[in-house]
């Protein structure tokens, strides 16, 4: 019956939002009790979109529901939250949708205080929030800080001030304006840490009275508390869009506590070993490829990331954390006996070699590659452990 109206739209006012009654009643006033064609077309492109949006629920939950992960049509809708101020740079429009998938986020949270959001703010926060989400708050609490949706700090420990501060050693430089995430309610002790540099969002799953009010004390800061955490394995679909098409793909929600670690190498892993590599490679799904992240004692310590080989991934990640040595007047950079993952396999021994040079004692990749053996090999040569995944972990 929408639609129907809709498409009379020249004879015909359809009204699907009480939004829109305030100016369908100053219409009827002002022209004895009709509306014009102009409002007529605004009300009937509204009911379209909205139809639209409501038929493409119900086709996904159809394609849901009979396991067909390629139908012939695929349709997506979203209501709108709010226009922006512009796009990822000022000479592009933007505005922000909401679908009708209900996962913790960004387009869930409630939003305390502080300056609208922009469009890179939306997009790193979700990158910050989806990555921190990683680790369970009833084992750990954690903090991810992100810039241009990528870490540049992640941290595990006891409480969320002493995470943060951890995971802000790894990179304070690339920190500064970034996107803070937390994996438990912010407290004050949190919320006084992070408040000492500049910071453009804090996401967290609530926070307290006194966190509220000492991040108050930041006008622009905003506070988002998303009312939950995203489940890091839950099904769901991912879009991107392509020059006149679109790519759909099932989110990449393979975790490594879901895997069964192969050590390939003639020494096996440490407990303490096992335990970071587990860490790293919980952050490495979240970094762009190419990427390699060093972890030490439940921290990131170097992370290399977006890279078009994966040897200069190792690189960069190294010299961040000599950077960071430097700025904390440390003798020797934290990769000294760290663990190093990857995100996806060695394609030659020449970035794991750098890996051990910059101090890593054991490695965690995907395994698969045609030189496998030769990479196992310089790991064996210097007493590397190394296990394999055998799940990759691409993020472009």
């Amino acid at each position: 019956m929408i639609r129907a109206a809709a498409k009379n739209h020249a004879d015909v006012a359809v009204v699907v939002e009480p939004e829109d009654y305030a100016a369908v009643l100053a219409e009827l006033s002002q022209h004895g009790g009709a509306t014009t064609l102009s409002l007529r077309k605004k009300l009937a492109a509204k009911a379209y979109a909205r139809t639209a949006s409501y038929d493409a629920a119900i086709s996904n939950w159809f394609a849901k529901t009979l396991d067909d992960n390629a139908p012939a049509f695929r349709a997506f809708g979203g209501r709108l939250v709010e226009a922006l101020r512009y796009g990822e740079n000022p000479h592009q429009s933007a505005a922000f949708y909401r679908t009708p998938d209900v996962r913790p986020g960004v387009a869930t949270a409630r939003q305390v205080q502080g300056k609208q959001l922009s469009y890179n703010n939306i997009n790193d926060t979700d990158a910050a929030y989806e990555c921190v989400a990683e680790f369970d708050p009833a084992r750990t609490a954690a903090v991810a800080i992100i810039k241009h949706a990528n870490p540049c700090g992640v941290a595990e420990n006891a409480n969320l001030a002493e995470a943060y501060r951890k995971a802000l050693a790894c990179d304070s430089t690339s920190a500064f304006g970034g996107i803070v995430a937390l994996n438990r309610t912010l407290d004050a002790e949190a919320a006084k840490a992070i408040t000492e540099i500049f910071t453009e969002v804090i996401i967290a799953p609530d926070a307290t009275d006194e966190a509220i009010q000492i991040v108050a004390a930041k006008k622009n800061l905003r506070l988002l508390l998303a009312g939950g955490l995203p489940d890091p394995r839950a099904t769901g679909l991912t879009v991107k869009s392509v020059a006149g098409g679109l790519l759909v793909q099932s989110r990449d929600n393979a975790t490594v506590d879901g895997m069964t670690l192969k050590t390939v190498t003639q020494r096996a892993p440490t407990a303490a070993e096992l335990d970071d590599l587990r860490f790293a490679f919980r952050i490495a799904k979240h970094v762009k490829s190419n990427t390699i992240v060093y972890a030490k004692d439940r921290a990131t310590v170097g992370i290399g990331a977006g890279q078009m080989s994966r040897v200069d991934a190792a690189r960069i990640a190294a010299r961040k954390a000599e950077d960071a040595a430097r700025e904390l007047k440390l003798a020797t950079p934290l990769t000294r006996g760290s663990v190093a993952a990857s995100d996806a396999f060695f394609p030659f021994a020449d970035g794991l070699l750098v890996a051990i040079e910059a101090g890593a004692t054991a490695v965690i990749q995907p395994g698969g590659s045609m030189r496998d053996s030769e990479v196992i090999k310089a790991a064996d040569d210097h007493n590397v452990a190394m296990v394999f995944t055998g799940t990759r972990h691409f993020r472009h």
